[in-house]
């Protein structure tokens, strides 16, 4: 067999594990998500070994898609760390062969304290499976290792388990595209999830005319601030309406121009956004609007900032 063939054969191989547990899916699923769902307590996920990496991944997920949980080395569970288990806290076991003497080790523990289990296992008939509340079947025909060793297509299963746990939670618990911004922070996840408060200007950045200054003063402000608009901000600062390049080219036959007050040339009820509006969104909102600045305001119109176009492509998020 070429390294070709055998690369092709491990992806095959691994597909049909995960494809094996669509099957699997059933009402013993639904009991260990209404577990996972209705924990007062935090979801402490555990595995050793390979399974323990692939544990690490679950807890992970869970954590930022809305479900409280982390990751509990069983050996070192064993020797003091079994103190971060409580009573209300379910515990997610991940073991293939259901008999890793770390894992058992915990099992009168778990017990003792009340805490509930759940059991990802090859071997629905192992010690592990017998002593969980609920046991999650992933075992596989064979693994994708070419001696039938090395944890692969098992752990592949387990993993897409743990995600499909992972997102039916996410959907239950109403978890939202706001929440998942706010706990991804930084990296690319977090550019993506940006809100337009990060990104407006404020402040003095902000192109801003009363609805009596006369155009050629507006016009300065327009030029000075570099965003190609000004707001028309009443007394009160609220948005009376916004002043383009747009606006200037369409009033250009009228006379003396320069002298009008910003009130005569303005575009009245223009689009404003929310300072917690995703970065996203905004983008959307311009290309369907097809403008380049959105002026933030608050909820009694209230200027607060304006964010520009190329404040997001800026960011390199998209």
């Amino acid at each position: 067999m070429t390294d070709l063939e055998l690369a092709r054969k491990v992806l095959r191989t691994e597909a049909a594990a995960i494809l094996g547990l669509v099957e699997r899916v059933d009402d013993r699923f639904r009991a260990a998500v209404e577990m996972l769902r209705d924990c007062r307590g935090r979801v402490i996920v555990t595995g050793m070994g390979k399974s323990g990496i692939i544990a690490r991944k679950v807890a992970a997920t869970l954590s930022s898609t809305g479900t409280a949980a982390f990751f509990l080395h069983p050996a070192e569970a064993v020797h003091g760390d079994l103190g971060a288990v409580q009573g209300e806290d379910v515990v997610l076991a991940l073991s293939q062969t259901g008999e890793t003497g770390e894992l058992l080790r915990l099992l009168e523990t778990i017990r003792r304290i009340g805490a509930r289990l759940v059991a990802i296992t090859g071997s629905p008939g192992s010690t592990l499976a017998r002593a969980a509340d609920v046991v999650l079947d992933c075992g596989v025909d064979e693994e994708a290792c070419p001696l039938n060793l090395a944890p692969t297509a098992s752990t592949t299963a387990a993993l897409a388990m743990g995600d499909a746990l992972a997102m039916v939670l996410l959907v239950e618990k109403g978890f939202r595209q706001e929440d998942f911004a706010n706990l991804h922070p930084g990296g690319g996840i977090g550019k993506r999830l940006l809100r337009v408060e990060a990104l407006m200007h404020t402040g003095e950045a902000v192109p801003a005319v009363a609805p009596s200054t006369p155009m050629r003063e507006a016009v300065k402000e327009i030029s000075a601030k570099g965003l190609g608009m000004a707001c028309v901000v009443t007394g009160d600062g609220r948005l009376a309406g916004i002043i383009t390049d747009g606006d200037l080219r369409r009033h250009m036959a009228l006379p003396d121009l320069l002298a009008q007050p910003a009130s005569a040339i303005m575009t009245t009820g223009p689009q404003t956004v929310g300072r917690s509006l995703l970065a996203v969104q905004a983008l959307a909102l311009m290309e369907q609007r097809k403008i380049t600045s959105l002026v933030v305001v608050d909820a009694e119109g209230r200027v607060e900032g304006v964010l520009h176009l190329h404040d997001l492509w800026r960011t390199q998020m998209f």
